[in-house]
C-alpha cells in the first residue's frame, strides 16, 4: 500500500473511531489495529494525536462541503437543498441513534477537554451555517437568513442528541417531518413577500 493510501486509511479509521468511541478514548494503537499497520508505520504518518485530529476535521470539512455542493451541482433549488440537509438525519438514522451527530459529538467532546481542536471542529458548524444562510438568501429570506440557518442547525442538533438518547422511539422521523413542514412555511412566506 502506498504512503498516501495508508494515510487516507488512517484518517478514515480515526474518523470512524472518534465518532463511535470518542476522540479521547481512541488511541494510536486502536487506529493502527483497524488499519492493520504497525505503530512505527503509523508514526511515519502522524507524530501526535492532535495531527491526526486535524486531518480528521479536514476530511470531514471536505466531505461535508462536497456533499453540500453536490446538491447544488445536481440542480436542486435552494429549498430542495435545505430539505436535503434536513433529511441527512434520516439518511444516517442508525448512526445518529447509536452515536449522535458526528459534528456535534466531536465539538462537544473537544469543548469539554478545552482542546485546541475545538476551533477546527467549529469550522464544521460554520460550513453548515454559511451554506444554509446562502440557501435561505436565495429563497428570498435575506433579512433573517442567518437566524433561520442557526435555528435549523439548533433543531437538527437537538434532534440528533435526543434520537441518540431515545433510540427506540419514532422521535427522529417525526421531527424531520416537522422540520420539513417548517421549511415549507418559510418558503411559502418568502414567495408571498416577492
Amino acid at each position: 500500500m502506498n504512503s498516501s493510501k495508508t494515510r487516507e486509511k488512517i484518517v478514515a479509521a480515526a474518523d470512524r473511531l472518534y465518532y463511535e468511541r470518542g476522540f479521547e478514548a481512541t488511541s494510536f494503537t486502536d487506529v493502527a489495529e483497524v488499519v492493520g499497520i504497525s505503530r512505527g508505520n503509523f508514526y511515519y504518518h502522524f507524530k501526535t494525536k492532535d495531527e491526526m485530529l486535524d486531518a480528521v476535521i479536514e476530511r470531514r470539512i471536505l466531505e461535508r462541503g462536497a456533499m453540500l455542493d453536490g446538491w447544488i451541482d445536481a440542480g436542486q433549488s435552494p429549498k430542495q437543498c435545505v430539505a436535503s440537509f434536513i433529511k441527512i438525519l434520516l439518511m444516517n438514522n442508525q448512526k445518529v441513534r447509536s452515536y449522535g451527530c458526528p459534528v456535534g459529538t466531536l465539538f462537544s467532546e473537544l469543548s469539554k477537554l478545552n482542546h485546541p481542536g475545538e476551533s477546527g471542529a467549529r469550522e464544521l458548524y460554520d460550513l453548515f451555517r454559511i451554506w444554509l444562510k446562502r440557501r435561505f438568501e436565495a429563497m428570498g429570506k435575506s433579512d433573517n437568513a442567518d437566524s433561520l440557518a442557526m435555528h435549523l442547525l439548533a433543531q437538527s442538533q437537538g434532534v440528533a442528541a435526543l434520537a441518540n438518547a431515545y433510540p427506540n422511539e419514532p422521535f427522529l422521523e417525526q421531527e424531520v417531518q416537522q422540520m420539513l413542514a417548517w421549511l415549507d412555511a418559510v418558503a411559502d412566506e418568502a414567495q408571498i413577500r416577492t
